[in-house]
């Protein structure tokens, strides 16, 4: 191929967004040349090899956004320390459908006892596949939503939180609010009401939650929206981080006996 036809395939190619095609053509065309392809397998094995790199680029880009953290993941999470029933939900909950219904998840358990593991690593494996997830602190959203509220931007706030297909609201049990501040959350709650899923933790069972809510007829309606259409997964057993720090105290490498 002469130097100028490989400059002008290279600005086409460039001027199209097609750089693995750019980096890998002549490669390929050796590979091709090689095996006797035809151009049709050609061009199909360049343009797959296009949309591979692109998925990669994607779900890289999907991975950022979502703010998982990426050691939180099904490979690292330890099933056999779970309950059976809630296994089995996890598993299920890997086909994504849950996703594509509006449905919620709700994860509850003690401290410590792999909540937020369970729904990071079910979100990755989804995130992986394409889908669209955030994860959050209830606190820090609630003090994002009421800035907004301030700021009389709430309207624009919940309508770029609607790009989610799935929003994971962290460690509710954990939220201490004002009336004021119930009142965004619960607004939140109503807007992706079977419009977008709700992922969240909690070391509080639902008669606990008037603590959240301050209100029983808002904590009745907070419920009634997330169970409509849920999944709840009751995790149980001892805290992970207690018994992690009992085996470093216990290492012998520390000299402790």
């Amino acid at each position: 191929m002469s130097k100028d036809v490989t400059k002008a395939l290279a600005a086409c190619l460039q001027e199209l967004h097609l750089p693995a095609v750019r980096g890998q053509y002549e490669a390929v065309a050796r590979q091709a040349s090689a095996e006797a392809w035809s151009y049709p397998e050609y061009l199909l094995e360049l343009l797959e090899r296009e949309c591979q790199q692109r998925r990669q680029r994607r779900i890289e880009r999907l991975l950022k956004e979502s703010r998982l953290p990426l050691e939180k993941n099904w490979a690292a999470l330890d099933l056999k320390r779970l309950p059976v029933k809630a296994v089995q939900q996890l598993r299920g909950l890997l086909s994504g459908d849950f996703v594509d219904r509006r449905e919620n998840i709700l994860v509850f358990g003690p401290p410590g006892s792999g909540k937020t593991h369970a729904l990071c690593a079910v979100a990755q494996e989804l995130v992986r596949q394409g889908r669209r997830f955030l994860l959050t602190t209830t606190a820090l959203l609630v003090q994002e939503l009421l800035a907004a509220k301030r700021d009389l931007t709430l309207k624009g706030l919940l309508k770029r939180l609607s790009r989610w297909e799935a929003l994971i609201l962290d460690d509710l049990g954990y939220v201490q609010q004002s009336r004021e501040e119930m009142e965004v959350l619960f607004t939140l709650l109503a807007e992706r009401y079977e419009r977008g899923s709700v992922c969240l933790t909690s070391n509080l069972p639902f008669s606990k939650w008037e603590q959240v809510f301050k209100d029983p007829m808002t904590t009745a309606a907070a419920v009634d929206r997330l169970v409509h259409h849920s999944v709840i997964v009751e995790l149980s057993g001892p805290s992970y981080r207690a018994e992690a720090a009992k085996r470093g105290k216990n290492d012998p490498k520390d000299g402790l006996p």
